[in-house]
């Protein structure tokens, strides 16, 4: 038996968290990892007792938005927010930590991440941000991409038609 590599476990991990997501559009999970120990989860939807966008619509269809534009026009939070929300709300600090994420960050999320401490961003899928790539060179923060076949999510490879 061949034991996963710590890269492919977590990517993993942040795989099945994107199942918990309600948009409509990318389910996106994100796990942020310190000493090989989970610190926080986070998956894309909107706030705490709010209603999703599986309840009432999504308002960037609505709007006929182009993914990578105008992230303000959402009800949701993106994964990596909720991720590093999460840590705060329990007292968590992330400073020095990984986060994998089933989707690379876009512009917003890496300027958060940035500022939280995140020293390094694993990814599964590659996202078109230009302004992040940029960000993300300018910054010392470590950033690769991973091999991990997708189960869950609306971006996972036996879900797409």
């Amino acid at each position: 038996m061949t034991r996963k590599s710590k890269d492919v476990y977590f990517g993993e991990i942040a795989d099945l968290v994107s199942s918990r997501s309600t948009c409509l559009r990318n389910q996106v999970g994100a796990v942020i990892v310190k000493d090989s120990q989970i610190l926080s989860t986070g998956y894309n939807g909107a706030p705490k007792g709010l209603p999703h966008c599986d309840e009432v619509g999504c308002i960037r269809e609505q709007m006929s938005l182009k993914s990578g534009e105008r992230h303000e026009l959402c009800r949701g939070l993106h994964a990596e927010q909720n991720a590093i929300i999460q840590a705060a709300y329990h007292g968590v600090s992330v400073k020095g930590a990984k986060i994998y994420i089933t989707t690379r960050p876009c512009s917003i999320c890496t300027k958060m991440l940035i500022n939280a401490g995140i020293e390094e961003v694993i990814y599964i899928e590659h996202y078109e941000d230009e302004l992040a790539g940029k960000l993300l060179k300018e910054s010392d923060m470590t950033i690769r991409r991973i091999e991990v076949v997708r189960k869950y999510g609306r971006n996972a490879s036996n879900n797409r038609s």
